[in-house]
């Protein structure tokens, strides 16, 4: 059987998808290619500047492109409510959960929260649940969200969900990615007692040429840090193109089961999209009840319409 690759994206004509953190890196691209395919796709992005010129990018590269930037700061709540209350489209087909941040030192988001569970699990969290209406309401929508092989790490701590007694950058990036994934079994799991036909998958880049691994060195002046993570994109990571693949896969693949994780293959690292190991525990549904209710206790936000 022939590798997947975006070629095979189905026909996307008169579908909306909203793609966060699309200003680059897998964002963009996810966003070019449904795009590409005749989607209307909204860049979900927290920079003004680079979500204005990644459109403008997109429709260079695909002209007659329907695209749009909108602002949102999954680090901020106040912004993902402004975001989802402005969000006036009659359809939202695909919502991909893919920004995020990893490794950074120790900060807290605007509403305390530590930066990369704040940003990766809540603020996505948090958006899924305030776009639910518009996913239900929608046939054979589906929700995205990135995780990443590195959540093998380390399991939840449902009681220092922010890392307040100890802050491993790294451990602290393996818990946020463990929490998009027991997010996503656990939101499959609440879909389905509620005879709803809106899929929660998830998907992996493997190791992709993003600038997502050289933030945290350059934003603490690490020169070295910074400088091996850019020959590690450069001689041996996939592209950006490639990372994003199997995200579209779960996006727009017929036949997508509900609570997959996609990644490349046949090791997790490079290669085509395809069906991609997964911890345990991020099947746990006692995990999944738990972080489900803290999370919302911490965002304030209720998945109307669901069975619990």
């Amino acid at each position: 059987m022939a590798a997947w690759t975006a070629n095979d994206i189905p026909d996307q004509s008169g579908r909306t998808a909203v793609v966060t953190g699309a200003n680059s890196g897998l964002g963009y691209v996810t966003a070019r290619e449904l795009a590409r395919r005749g989607a209307h796709v909204v860049l979900a992005c927290r920079s003004a500047e680079r979500g204005v010129a990644a459109v403008d990018r997109l429709l260079r590269e695909v002209p007659g492109a329907d695209a749009e930037f909108r602002s949102l700061d999954l680090g901020d709540l106040a912004s993902v409510r402004r975001f989802a209350a402005a969000y006036d489209s009659a359809r939202l087909d695909l919502l991909i959960n893919n920004a995020g941040v990893m490794a950074l030192p120790y900060r807290r988001t605007a509403d305390g929260f530590e930066t990369q569970f704040g940003v990766n699990h809540l603020g996505h969290f948090a958006l899924t649940g305030l776009l639910l209406p518009r996913l239900l309401e929608t046939p054979d929508a589906r929700v995205v969200t990135v995780s990443s092989g590195l959540h093998a790490l380390a399991d939840l701590d449902i009681g220092d969900l922010n890392s307040e007694r100890k802050y491993r950058r790294w451990i602290a990036y393996a818990r946020s990615k463990t929490a998009n994934l027991v997010f996503v079994h656990e939101l499959a799991r609440r879909l389905a007692l509620s005879g709803a036909d809106t899929v929660a998958a998830a998907a992996h880049p493997g190791y992709a040429s993003t600038n997502l691994t050289s933030a945290a060195p350059r934003m603490e002046g690490r020169k070295g840090a910074e400088r091996f993570m850019e020959l590690g994109n450069r001689f041996v990571a996939q592209s950006a193109a490639a990372g994003a693949l199997p995200t579209l896969y779960a996006a727009t693949a017929p036949g997508v089961r509900p609570d997959s994780f996609t990644g490349p293959g046949p090791l997790g690292f490079r290669g085509a999209p395809t069906r991609s190991w997964r911890a345990k525990w991020t099947r746990n549904d006692v995990a999944g009840e738990r972080l489900w209710a803290a999370s919302e206790g911490l965002t304030g936000v209720r998945y109307e319409g669901l069975k619990g």
